[in-house]
């Protein structure tokens, strides 16, 4: 199985993780090539260049923007749906139009960018997008992306999905973030570091503080996190294959740069999650399937029911559900808040997994992702990416054996 880790000692931001993904391997014309098919391409340029930052070589990414002949260097903080100020040679507060998520998943779904990277380009402005309505008491449809914010934060997070769409990884993992300290100046005055929006995306994720007396970690970067990372932990084991580092512009007392790795792991993937389980027979069954959607909303990875038989002879439904470290405080919620139970029991599971590879097909009826189940090597089981067989078609009007069907001769 093949793993990317990042290792934030020094934090993240939107253009140190492009800079070390482009330094992992990806081709940097193809990730131009792929922003280039957004319709606001001609509004910004990428500058990539290898540099050094306290004697580690690496790659800095800039965004430049074509309007104001400005570089975006992602060193700011991104605090509010109207205006922000930005670091650059003289600061200087931009006022444009505003783009709200809509408009930005309107620009996401003109392109001809594939699905997955669609998918995981909404799924990583959706996370921001919820964390600045919280901050600002706004709903989400109320929140604004200043212009050129969000230009260089589309930049941002649609070539996070494109790299690590390209990269074809299996596991993403994270060390404890680095959110620095101090405080900045902002469109409404003087805030703390880490940012507000930071800090609310990266609720029950495990941070540090105090490294340096500055953001090291930026709300795009807290986003690509929050949304990729399968696992936090400063506990490696795998076997290194290759070392990228990404950029900042700011000079710290330590390298202000972002690592990361490419790992591999046995192709029978040992996984560790936790299973919690409470039993229920005295709630109304109509519930449960309401319980369930909150569950996964939350963060599980699967919910399944058990018929039982309790003391008494009660019957009884057993609720099991798994889930990754980071869901666990939610998941816990939902469970002692929506169900009748006054308890629930937890432990850790040991999962088995085959190496997975994931393609995407290009059908008469649209693209469609397959999940490719290996072992040795070699490909025992092929899976097509239910929702979207379920979207074409609806979109093609025609039943959904008709997708699986075609997906099945020309594979």
């Amino acid at each position: 199985m093949k793993v990317l880790y990042y290792d934030c000692f020094a934090g993240i931001s939107g253009d140190m993780n492009l800079g070390a993904l482009i330094d992992l391997g990806v081709d940097k014309d193809y990730l131009i090539e792929e922003l280039n098919k957004l319709t606001i391409s001609q509004e910004f340029k990428i500058k990539v260049e290898t540099k050094q930052k306290m004697g580690i070589t690496g790659t800095k990414v800039d965004v430049i923007l074509e309007n104001s002949n400005d570089t975006h260097t992602h060193e700011h903080i991104n605090t509010h749906s109207h205006h922000h100020e930005h670091e650059h040679t003289e600061k200087h507060t931009h006022h444009h139009e505003h783009r709200n998520l809509n408009s930005i998943y309107k620009i996401i779904d003109d392109s001809d960018l594939n699905e997955n990277v669609k998918k995981l380009s909404k799924d990583m402005f959706l996370v921001v997008a919820k964390a600045e309505a919280k901050v600002h008491g706004k709903s989400i449809e109320e929140v604004h992306f200043h212009e050129v914010g969000a230009v260089d934060s589309i930049v941002d997070i649609i070539g996070a999905a494109i790299c690590i769409d390209d990269l074809k990884v299996d596991r993403i993992m994270s060390s404890t973030v680095e959110l620095g300290g101090g405080f900045v100046k902002c469109a409404h005055g003087i805030i703390p570091v880490p940012a507000p929006a930071t800090t609310e995306i990266l609720t029950h994720i495990p941070v540090h503080m105090g490294k340096v007396n500055s953001e090291t970690t930026t709300p795009t970067g807290a986003a690509i996190l929050k949304t990729m990372v399968n696992e936090f932990t400063d506990k490696i084991d795998f076997k290194i294959i290759k070392t990228g580092y990404g950029l900042g512009t700011k000079d710290f007392e330590i390298p202000n740069v972002l690592r990361a790795f490419l790992g591999e792991v046995d192709d029978k993937v040992k996984d560790v999650q936790t299973m919690l389980e409470i039993n229920i027979d005295d709630m109304n069954s109509e519930l449960f399937g309401y319980i369930e959607d909150k569950l996964f909303e939350n963060g599980a990875l699967d919910v399944y029911k058990t018929p039982i038989i309790m003391k008494k002879g009660r019957p009884a439904i057993k609720l099991s559900v798994l889930a990754n470290s980071t869901s666990l405080h939610k998941i816990e919620n939902v469970l002692l808040v929506e169900t009748t139970t006054l308890g629930l029991r937890k432990y850790t599971v040991e999962k088995v997994m085959l190496d997975r590879e994931f393609i995407i097909i290009s059908t008469k009826y649209g693209d469609i992702p397959i999940k490719k189940g290996l072992l040795d090597g070699k490909v025992i089981k092929m899976k097509p990416e239910y929702e979207v067989c379920k979207r074409l078609a609806k979109e093609n009007e025609v039943p959904i054996r008709t997708i699986y069907d075609e997906i099945y001769k020309l594979t």
